[in-house]
């Protein structure tokens, strides 16, 4: 089981302080420029598709404004997992036809100047300790009215709108795992607000304990945890 570090070098040091959008974008391209039967199939605008990929990223020197980010270089890295072998697969031919094309944004550019594969440790336990790489998001919606509610680590109904979360998910997905067994406990955690397509959105960093199958934690390690982990949430290393 692996991961990607996709390389970016800019034309200057800034970003868009919305990087979701940036980055979903660019995953965007590159599906279509694998096949647009890999593209139809993810972002198919008529029907609403769940993920099984997330991403972080790591930005040097970051300094945060309202509007952009600056960072201390011009190049950028950022990490990809998929839960689903194939679609992982599919994403690196992606990659490797992007390679050395520059891809606009407002007032600069990014080119994806390498892509790697790294390792990623095996699941061997079924207890684990992670450091969220990009903000775990937890919330619960209600189409009755298109509304969501957020619960961070302070929350008391946190676990329990977690394990909501992934059954969710594991169900949509048909992967072959129950979240019944599934536990987090905060280790050292805070509450974060962070921009999630345009609108500030309660969320959580820091270091928890995991508990649950391996298989879970496996699915949950490539693919992520929680809400949004499509759009750059949810992705963790482990560390204990």
């Amino acid at each position: 089981m692996y991961q990607y570090k996709l390389t970016f070098e800019l034309e200057n040091n800034r970003l868009p302080r919305e990087m979701d959008r940036l980055i979903v974008s660019f995953f965007k391209a590159s599906a279509q420029a694998c096949s647009q039967a890999f593209y139809e199939k993810l972002y198919d605008k008529s029907r609403s598709v769940l993920k099984s990929y997330t991403f972080s990223y790591y930005l040097p020197g970051a300094k945060f404004a309202k509007e952009k980010i600056e960072l201390e270089s011009n190049a950028f890295s950022l990490f990809f997992s998929d839960a689903d072998q194939q679609e992982l697969l599919m994403f690196f031919n992606g990659f490797q036809l992007m390679k050395r094309k520059k891809y606009p944004m407002n007032d600069n550019s990014m080119t994806l100047v390498s892509v790697r594969v790294q390792p990623l440790p095996e699941i061997r336990e079924e207890q684990i300790v992670i450091r969220m790489q990009s903000p775990l998001i937890v919330r619960r919606h209600n189409p009755e009215n298109n509304t969501d509610i957020y619960y961070t680590c302070e929350s008391e109904e946190f676990e329990q709108a977690l394990r909501e979360n992934i059954a969710v998910f594991l169900d949509r997905m048909g992967m072959d795992a129950a979240a019944e067994s599934f536990s987090i406990q905060t280790v050292k955690g805070k509450k974060v607000v962070v921009p999630v397509f345009g609108r500030n959105t309660d969320a959580s960093l820091g270091i928890f304990k995991l508990t649950g199958s391996r298989r879970l934690l496996t699915i949950l390690y490539h693919a992520g945890v929680g809400a949004r982990r499509s759009e750059g949430h949810g992705k963790f290393e482990v560390i204990g």
